[in-house]
C-alpha cells in the first residue's frame, strides 16, 4: 500500500523499538540458540498444525504435571518478523515451575493481513481446547499471553466472543489474559514505517484496536511492561489501562523494572524475575 501519512520521527523512534538495540540481530541469534538447546531437553509436541496454512503451526511444552496451567505465548515482531521457535526460551521458567506452554507461529504480513492473524490465533486456541487431551495439557486452564505485536493479539482475543464463532465454545475459555508491552490503539503506527508492511485502512486501524473494545471476558488481565521502554510504549498501556479498569473486570498493573522492549521478555524467561512471579501466580 502506497503511503499517504506522513512517517512522523518521534513516532517512529517511540515504536520501531528494534532500532535502539545495537545489535538486534545478534539478540535474535542467541535468543535462537538459546531456544534450540531447551527444545533438545523437554517433553514436546512440536509443530501441531492448527489451519491450513503452512505456518499455522505450534508448539507444547510439558511440564509433567497432571492438570496444570496452560501459558499461551503469542511472539511478537510487530505481525510482519518473527517465529515461534526463536521464543521457546521462554518456556524454560514455567515449564520448571509446573506450568505447561504453547507457542504459537502464525503467517506473517503482509502475505497475511492483521485481521487474518487475529482470526487464526482465535483458530489456534480453539484447536487447543479441542485437542488438549490428546496432548497431555488441560483445556479448562488456559491462559494467554503475548509480547508487543502477540500483546495487541492478546488484547483482541480477551475482546472475542467465543460463542459467536462456535457454540459448542465455552464464554470463559480464556481464564487469564497477560498482554506484555502491547499496541492498543493502531492509529499511531500508521505514523510510522511499520505501517508499510501491515495495509492498515482507517476501518481495519479502528477494527483491530483493542482499546476502543470491551472485555467479553470476566477473565482476570494483568497488563504488563518493561519500566524503560519507550514513552510510546508506556502511552499504550496507560491508556488501554484506564479504559479498560472502567468495566467490571479484575485488572492488575506491572512494570518490570530497569528494562526495556526487549529485556522484559528476558525476564519473562528468569524465575527470579519480579515478572515472572507475578505471572506464575496469576495463572488460573
Amino acid at each position: 500500500m502506497e503511503r499517504t501519512i506522513p512517517v512522523d520521527p518521534i513516532l517512529e523512534k517511540g515504536y520501531n523499538v528494534r532500532l535502539l538495540v545495537d545489535d538486534f540481530d545478534g539478540l535474535i541469534s542467541r535468543w535462537s540458540d538459546r531456544s534450540e538447546k531447551f527444545r533438545q531437553n523437554v517433553d514436546s509436541s512440536l509443530n501441531c498444525q492448527y489451519g491450513d496454512g503452512e505456518k499455522d503451526k505450534l508448539d507444547i511444552f510439558r511440564c509433567g504435571e497432571a492438570n496444570a496451567p496452560l501459558f499461551i505465548f503469542i511472539h511478537g515482531g510487530y505481525w510482519q518478523r518473527g517465529d515461534k521457535s526463536v521464543y521457546s526460551f521462554v518456556a524454560e521458567s514455567f515449564i520448571n515451575s509446573g506450568i505447561d506452554v504453547a507457542l504459537i507461529g502464525y503467517q506473517l504480513c503482509p502475505v497475511a493481513s492483521m485481521t487474518n492473524i487475529v482470526e487464526k490465533i482465535q483458530e489456534a486456541i480453539i484447536w487447543i481446547w479441542h485437542n488438549a487431551e490428546n496432548y497431555s495439557i488441560s483445556k479448562n486452564r488456559i491462559n494467554v499471553s503475548g509480547h508487543s505485536a502477540g500483546g495487541h493479539i492478546t488484547g483482541m482475543i480477551l475482546a472475542t466472543d467465543w460463542q459467536q464463532i462456535s457454540s459448542d465454545l465455552p464464554t470463559d475459555l480464556v481464564k487469564t489474559g497477560i498482554p506484555i508491552s502491547g499496541l492498543y490503539q493502531l492509529e499511531p503506527l500508521r505514523k510510522t514505517t511499520i505501517a508499510d508492511a501491515l495495509g492498515l485502512d482507517d476501518v481495519e486501524s479502528m477494527a483491530l484496536s483493542p482499546h476502543f473494545f470491551e472485555p467479553i471476558t470476566t477473565a482476570p488481565i494483568l497488563v504488563t511492561l518493561g519500566g524503560a521502554e519507550t514513552p510510546e510504549f508506556h502511552w499504550q498501556t496507560d491508556q488501554f489501562v484506564e479504559k479498560w479498569k472502567l468495566h467490571d473486570i479484575s485488572l492488575d498493573y506491572h512494570a518490570e523494572p530497569d528494562v526495556d522492549h526487549f529485556g522484559v521478555v528476558e525476564r519473562l524467561a528468569s524465575k527470579d524475575s519480579q515478572i515472572f512471579k507475578k505471572i506464575s501466580d496469576w495463572l488460573l
